[in-house]
C-alpha cells in the first residue's frame, strides 16, 4: 500500500507544484505588476523552491553533443547498441572532418564503463563519460527502472546482472579485437565476478580492469550504508522496502524495491547538508546568481531521478555482498545464461590489468573495501597491479567533478594506456603495417619501483605472415618472380 499511498500523494501535489512554477515565473517578471513588488524577488525564490520541493524528476539525458579534443570539436552520437529487458548497451560514437584528430582517436582504447545499478540513472557518470571520451571510445550500462518492465518479461537476478556484463564485454572485444572495463560503486562486485568467470572459462578477458569505491570487501572500515545491509535481516528487507509497482506503470505487480525509498535514505545520510544547499539555492535566487542556481538545479535534477530496482536482484545483492561476503569467502555461485551454476574464482584473472580507486572521505564505500580486490585477485602479476587514493575526495568525487578531471582521471587514463594493445577483430581487413605485438618495458611506479607494463611495438614486415589465401609462401613467389624477370630479360636479348 506504500507505493499506492505515495504516488496517490505525489499526483495530488503535481497540480500545486506547477502552479508554484507559475507564481515563481509571474513574480520574478520585472515587468509584470506582481514583479513591482518590493518584496517580489523574495516570493518568486519562495514559490520556485516549492517548485523544485514538490516536482516529479524524471530520468534525465546524458545531452552530450560535442566534446572538445585538443583545441577540435568532435560531434558526438549516441545511440543503444544492446537492448536487454533490464538495460542498455548505449555507446558514444565520436565524429570528426579534421584528419588529424580522426588519426589520433581511431586506435584510442575502448572502455567499457558499468554504470551502479543503486537507485540512480546511468546519467550521473556524465562527467565521468564527458571526460573519458576525450582519450577513449566509451561504452556504457544504461539500466532501466523496473517499474517499466512489464512482468512478462520475468525477474532480474543478480546472476542476471553478472551475465549482461560478460554479453557486453564479448560485443565490444568483438569491435575492436579487446577491451578495459570501468565500474564505479556498486558494480565493482558482479564486473569482478564476470570477468573471473570468463578467465575460468579460457575467454578472452579484458586488458585491465578499473574499479572505483566498490564494496569488494565491506567488513572493511564499514561505512553506514553498510551498517543497515549487515545489521538487518534478510527477511527485514524483504518485510520492510519491497512493494508492488501500481496499475499505472507498464510493471504492475512486479516487485520492487522503490526509488522513492532510496532516495529518502540518500537524504537521510546527511539532512543538514541538503537543507544547507537549498537555504544557499534560496539565497542565490535573491541576489541573482544564475551561475550557482543552475548548478544546484543540475546537480539535483539528477540526484532527486530516482529508479526503482527489481526485489530480486536487489534483495540477492544484500546477502551475496553485504551479509555472506561470498565473493571473499569464495563460496559465490552464479547460473549463466545456458543454466549452469559456476563458481567465481577471482585467482583465475591473469592477463587482466588491476587498478583500484578509492575516496579518503568516502562514506559509502569505507577505506579498504575496494582495495581488497588485490588480496583476492593473486593470479594478476603484482607489476599488474595499481591502487590510488584520492585525497580529500568524497564518493561522488572519484568519478565526478574537479577532484575527478583533476586528480582522479590523469591515473586512470595513464593505466589504461599503459596496459591497452591494439587489436585487430577477426572480421575486420587485417592490415600487417598496423599489427602490433605486446612486450614488457620497465616504467618507474608511483612508489618508486619498477612496474612492468605492457606496450605496443610494430611487428617487422619479416614476421608478418602471409595471407590465409595465398597458395605460395612469400620466399617461393620472390624466387618465382625473379625467374620470370630474367626470361623475359634473356627473350628481349635474343
Amino acid at each position: 500500500m506504500l507505493y499506492q499511498f505515495y504516488e496517490t500523494q505525489r499526483s495530488l501535489m503535481e497540480p500545486f507544484s506547477d502552479l508554484a512554477q507559475t507564481a515563481s515565473k509571474v513574480f520574478g517578471n520585472p515587468l509584470s505588476l506582481a514583479g513591482q513588488n518590493p518584496f517580489a524577488q523574495r516570493i518568486s525564490a519562495t514559490y520556485d523552491l516549492m517548485h523544485r520541493l514538490g516536482k516529479d524528476y524524471e530520468k534525465p539525458e546524458f545531452g552530450l553533443r560535442t566534446i572538445d579534443v585538443d583545441g577540435v570539436e568532435v560531434a558526438i552520437h549516441e545511440r543503444v547498441e544492446i537492448h536487454k529487458p533490464f538495460c542498455e548497451l548505449r555507446r558514444f560514437k565520436r565524429f570528426t572532418d579534421d584528419q588529424a584528430t580522426l588519426e589520433k582517436i581511431k586506435d584510442q582504447p575502448a572502455v567499457l564503463i558499468v554504470a551502479p545499478l543503486s537507485g540512480h540513472y546511468a546519467t550521473l557518470l556524465r562527467d565521468t563519460v564527458k571526460t573519458m571520451l576525450k582519450d577513449h571510445k566509451v561504452y556504457i550500462t544504461d539500466w532501466k527502472n523496473a517499474r517499466l518492465v512489464p512482468l512478462s518479461e520475468g525477474s532480474f537476478h543478480l546472476d542476471d546482472y553478472v551475465n549482461y556484463i560478460q554479453e557486453f564485454i564479448r560485443h565490444v572485444q568483438g569491435k575492436y579485437g579487446n577491451c578495459h572495463i570501468m565500474s564505479v560503486c556498486q558494480p565493482t562486485v558482479p564486473v569482478l565476478a564476470a570477468v573471473a568467470l570468463m578467465a575460468s572459462r579460457g575467454e578472452t578477458t579484458p586488458l585491465s580492469m578499473t574499479m572505483m569505491g566498490g564494496p569488494i570487501d565491506a567488513r572493511k572500515s564499514p561505512t553506514a550504508v553498510n551498517n543497515l545491509a549487515m545489521n538487518k535481516s534478510y527477511s527485514w528487507f524483504e518485510n520492510n522496502v519491497i512493494f508492488r509497482v501500481p496499475e499505472s506503470f507498464p510493471g504492475a505487480g512486479r516487485r520492487v524495491y522503490p526509488g522513492f525509498l532510496q532516495h529518502a535514505g540518500f537524504v537521510a545520510m546527511n539532512p543538514s547538508n541538503h537543507a544547507s544547499s537549498h537555504y544557499d539555492y534560496f539565497k542565490d535566487l535573491i541576489k541573482g546568481d544564475d551561475a550557482s542556481t543552475e548548478a544546484h538545479r543540475k546537480f539535483y535534477d539528477e540526484y532527486n531521478a530516482v529508479l526503482d530496482m527489481d526485489a530480486e536482484y536487489y534483495l540477492e545483492t544484500i546477502r551475496v555482498v553485504f551479509q555472506d561476503f561470498c565473493l571473499v569467502n569464495g563460496t559465490w555461485d552464479v547460473k549463466g545464461v545456458n543454466g549452469k551454476v559456476e563458481r567465481v574464482r577471482p585467482g583465475d584473472i591473469k592477463t587482466t590489468a588491476l587498478f583500484s580507486v578509492e575516496g579518503e572521505l568516502d562514506d559509502i564505500s569505507g577505506s579498504g573495501q575496494t582495495q581488497s580486490v588485490h588480496e583476492i585477485c593473486t593470479g594478476v602479476p603484482r607489476s599488474r597491479q595499481k591502487h590510488f587514493e584520492a585525497k580529500g575526495a568524497g564518493h561522488y568525487g572519484i568519478f565526478s567533478g574537479r577532484r575527478w578531471r583533476e586528480h582522479v582521471y590523469p591515473h586512470v587514463k595513464s593505466f589504461i594506456l599503459g596496459h591497452h594493445v591494439v587489436s585487430t577483430p577477426a572480421f575486420a581487413e587485417r592490415r600487417v603495417s598496423n599489427t602490433v605485438a605486446p612486450t614488457i618495458k620497465p616504467v618507474a611506479a608511483e612508489t618508486g619501483s619498477v612496474k612492468a607494463v605492457a606496450t605496443p611495438r610494430p611487428t617487422t614486415a619479416k614476421a608478418a605472415k602471409p595471407a590465409e589465401n595465398s597458395a605460395v609462401a612469400p620466399a617461393k613467389t620472390k624466387q618465382v618472380a625473379t625467374k620470370k624477370v630474367a626470361s623475359k630479360r634473356t627473350t628481349r636479348a635474343k
